[in-house]
């Protein structure tokens, strides 16, 4: 009985969803499989190459300010050139400049390759989320962005996993490989996927509705919400970049931080399916205010944390949050942006990630060198809780979701652009 129930569960959650969606999809897991350079960048630069650790963070940070470049800049091109042709520029160069970084030997050359990884990489996902919007019915978004988070996070553990034998061969053909299956990406979009930017009414064309970047900033309810999912990305960042340092201060060795770390991925392959259909026709408001509190307590938690269980314990809590925060937040983004504006908003909203992993290690260094972990761990429940509150307030009367109807000619005549 317990199989057949899960069967049921599992054809409820894929069905209905188009099959450009599962295209789109494909290419996000076979991405995300092939990420091995953010997971081994800093042991080639201190292990391989030689470098301090300072010289990794700097270009770990470049690495950051590139995708924060991008962000804006990538939502612009998603509106105005389409969401296809955005994909295709960024993937196909996020494929050279990866496999550009692998010969790179000169500190100057490796360090401006890895802004340009950093800017090319990021550019794909306002063009990902847009289409996203654009093909799938309003009232199947949550779950939709739900499948796309569980595909990044599945790519992502075993990309991780295979990082490490890989950087023992070769660092050079993790670079090659990454840079090969990003090109796969890019040939999946040439082939399978058709532009799906709406296209104008001639009421719309005379009303002359462009939206641009003013229009974005102006939107003080949708600013809002990209200032507090700044808020929640800075807690969450905490997780890769403030929890490593603070084990190790703690007498913990990368391989406990490692078995602690793991308790994420493997739960979001685990709960974010069935936790998705639990949340799906939920109230977003809620459920932001929630996973705010959760994850700003859940890193709280970490203060007393003396051994690895305690400590993968509270990986558990915040991961919870994780689950419920990303498709939700997601799909308020896209019910938030006007229909002929979605690249420019999902940029703002891309944005405040990026921001946020530029930003937050270097709080979380700040704070721990100068008040010590117990102190990051504090603030991130402070910064949790502020950023539930706020949600609360800027969501009270929430727009009702648009119509399923509304965008129907755009998924059953898709626009089929040239690359």
């Amino acid at each position: 009985m317990p199989l057949v129930i899960m069967r049921r569960a599992l054809r409820e959650t894929v069905s209905g969803l188009p099959r450009e969606f599962w295209w789109l999809w494909t290419s996000t897991l076979v991405n995300r499989l092939g990420a091995f350079v953010a997971t081994f960048m800093a042991l080639y630069l201190t292990l391989d190459r030689g470098y301090s650790a300072a010289y990794a963070g700097l270009v770990a940070s470049l690495h950051g300010l590139g995708g924060v470049v991008s962000s804006v800049g990538a939502g612009v091109m998603t509106d105005r050139l389409g969401r296809r042709p955005t994909l295709l520029v960024a993937q196909g160069s996020t494929a050279l400049s990866v496999a550009l970084l692998g010969f790179m030997h000169h500190p100057a050359a490796i360090a401006a390759v890895a802004f340009l990884v950093g800017l090319t990489s990021n550019a794909s996902r306002p063009a990902v989320q847009a289409m996203m919007a654009d093909i799938v019915r309003p009232e199947d978004r949550v779950r939709a962005f739900s499948l796309n988070y569980w595909a990044i996070n599945l790519g992502f553990a075993v990309s991780s996993m295979g990082a490490g034998f890989i950087a023992e061969f070769s660092y050079l053909a993790g670079f090659l490989i990454e840079a090969g299956m990003t090109a796969v990406c890019a040939i999946v979009v040439f082939l399978k996927l058709p532009e799906s930017r709406p296209e104008r009414t001639p009421s719309e064309e005379k009303a002359d509705t462009e939206v641009g970047l003013g229009t974005v900033l102006r939107d003080g309810r949708y600013m809002g919400v990209v200032g507090l999912s700044f808020l929640v990305a800075l807690v969450f960042q905490q997780g890769a970049v403030g929890l490593p340092v603070a084990m190790g201060e703690a007498g913990f060795t990368p391989a406990d931080y490692g078995m602690a770390i793991a308790v994420n991925g493997v739960l979001i392959v685990a709960l974010q399916i069935p936790v998705t259909r639990f949340i799906q026709h939920r109230d977003p408001r809620r459920l932001l205010v929630i996973s705010s509190l959760l994850a700003g307590y859940g890193f709280g938690l970490t203060a007393f944390a003396g051994s690895i269980g305690v400590f993968a314990l509270t990986v558990c809590v915040w991961t919870l949050a994780e689950i419920v925060n990303a498709p939700t937040q997601t799909s308020l983004v896209v019910r938030l942006s006007p229909v002929h504006g979605r690249g420019r908003y999902q940029g703002m909203y891309t944005l405040s990630w990026a921001a946020a992993s530029l930003i937050a290690p270097l709080m979380s260094g700040l704070v721990i060198d100068h008040y010590g972990a117990e102190w990051l761990w504090g603030l991130c429940a402070v910064v949790g809780t502020v950023a539930g509150v706020g949600y609360a307030a800027v969501m009270r009367r929430l727009p009702t979701e648009e119509p399923a109807l509304a965008e129907a000619p755009s998924l059953a005549k898709p626009e089929v652009s040239a690359a």
